[in-house]
């Protein structure tokens, strides 16, 4: 970063920090909110628009060479009239990085002659082109784009991966999607009662990035077709991971991949506490079992805090329902060999004693049992535990793609165009990842991409610039100023100066 541009973010820094600073107010004769004698003027040369962050993620864009990939893997238009395929994945990709919730939304960026300039376009899909896009796809070529999406990211990992890859985490599993339309080709009800579809996500934990994604029908089970996107996974995080461990509830103790996967990663998956391991569990002595001691949810750096009042807990008591409480835990393991497999692995278990309760009266104990199956020697059974449990992190994930970006509203008419829109909407969230890993700082990286993406929009994207085209080159020259400028203009930096080929 120049010396000049860092002359400027400081002056501003501390401009905002001698206006927020501690101070002893008098008591104020107005409202802080003043401003009053407001006015309206229409600019006729200067050219400005919100969404500046856009520029350096379409400057990683095009140096990571996604454009070409896409055009390369897709052959869905017989000619290009104007557009290309890319065009049409940027632009829906584009939509949601800047905020739009459906398709429609790309009508305002379509109209807006600065945003047109910005990105170098003449013009660009309309909301009916870009939903008639979605549906020439098949599974064939959503999978090819899929592809498409992991070279790229292969080239990311290589060059700005360091360290994060040491420990690696696939976490899969399947979330509902549901919908109010009564026309959505493929479409299902599912056990919940839910109409609509059942997604399956493959996502990698260590960056947050989803690696592969899948429509199915509401009423398929979580684990159908799973394996085939594991196996994919695998081949895409292998060759740039020093340790990998596939994660997955019960749904996904798929025994019969267990021998293949194994000798390819390590994996901790749930078991159904069926008869046959509950009997097992049983069958263990009493000393085999040890006090489960979690950590802390966080450490107190300061000096703690009073606890406030569990209001909802005293409404339980008083009103006398009948609750479970935990009242402790225990661990065990023992070996087990599935009955479609030709080695033994280790189980975990866990002990849960709980106490049913009602208001003050406790009525009876209850013992429940957890087994959590695992190729991993060199943890113990706490932390075994503890790396199963960390897959529920990717509910925030699934979270992002449900309200952040809108990757699972369903806004076309049939199984694959929605699976297709999924793929491409989730994009805009492995943008989001890509260019976090650009930051110089780690810390800062590691906080960006840990970001839910609504504070992403308005930290990286929503950047109020002035468009200048000057020669050959398109300037964006940034207005305001955020904490998070200096780290934005250290990725734009570094994108700008690698070859990523």
């Amino acid at each position: 970063m120049s010396r000049s541009y860092r002359k400027i973010l400081r002056n501003r820094k501390q401009r905002i920090e001698r206006r927020l600073a501690p101070k002893v107010f008098d008591d104020q004769p107005s409202p802080m909110l003043s401003a009053s004698n407001i006015h309206y003027e229409v600019s006729d040369r200067t050219q400005a628009m919100s969404y500046g962050g856009l520029g350096a993620i379409h400057l990683m864009v095009n140096r990571l060479g996604l454009v070409r990939e896409i055009d390369d893997s897709l052959d869905l238009l017989k000619k290009h009239l104007p557009y290309w395929e890319s065009d049409h994945v940027l632009n829906i990709a584009y939509n949601v990085l800047l905020g739009g919730l459906r398709l429609e939304d790309i009508d305002l960026r379509r109209n807006d002659e600065v945003f047109l300039n910005a990105v170098g376009a003449l013009r660009i899909p309309d909301p009916t082109t870009a939903g008639d896009f979605t549906r020439r796809f098949d599974q064939e070529a959503i999978e090819r784009l899929m592809g498409a999406f992991n070279r790229v990211r292969a080239c990311v990992w290589k060059r700005r991966s360091k360290g994060l890859l040491d420990d690696a985490y696939i976490d899969v599993d399947g979330t509902l999607a549901s919908t109010l339309g009564e026309c959505k080709g493929g479409m299902d009800i599912s056990y919940k009662g839910i109409w609509g579809y059942h997604p399956l996500i493959v996502s990698l934990a260590n960056t947050k990035e989803v690696l592969f994604i899948e429509n199915r029908p509401g009423n398929v089970p979580s684990h159908a077709g799973a394996a085939k996107w594991i196996d994919q996974a695998l081949d895409c995080v292998l060759p740039h991971a020093r340790r990998l461990t596939i994660r997955g509830d019960t749904d996904f103790s798929l025994t019969e991949h267990f021998d293949r996967w194994a000798q390819r990663a390590d994996f901790i998956f749930g078991m159904d506490a069926n008869a046959a391991m509950v009997s097992r569990a049983k069958a263990l002595e009493e000393s085999a079992f040890k006090p489960l001691i979690r950590k802390p949810k966080y450490l107190v750096e300061t000096e703690p805090r009073a606890k406030p009042q569990n209001v909802k807990a005293q409404r339980v008591l008083d009103r006398e329902f009948e609750t479970l409480r935990l009242t402790s835990e225990e661990v065990a393991e023992f070996t087990y060999r599935p009955g479609k497999c030709q080695r033994d692995y280790r189980v975990v278990v866990l002990r849960k004693n709980i106490s049913h309760e009602k208001g003050e009266t406790v009525l009876f104990p209850e013992i429940r049992y957890f087994f959590y199956i695992t190729t991993r020697t060199d943890l113990t059974p706490a932390q075994v535990i503890e790396h199963a449990n960390a897959r529920c992190d990717q509910e925030n994930v699934i979270e992002q793609l449900k309200n952040g970006v809108n990757a699972l509203r369903m806004p076309v008419d049939n199984l694959m165009s929605n699976w297709a829109y999924m793929v491409m909407a989730s994009l805009a969230w492995n943008l989001k990842a890509w260019f976090a890993m650009m930051v110089r700082f780690r810390d800062r990286r590691d906080l960006l991409l840990r970001m839910e993406f609504r504070r992403f929009l308005h930290a990286m994207i929503l950047l109020p610039v002035q468009i200048v085209r000057q020669g050959r080159k398109i300037i964006y020259r940034l207005l305001g100023y955020n904490p998070w400028i200096k780290d934005y203009l250290s990725a734009w930096e570094f994108i700008r100066r690698t070859r990523f080929a």
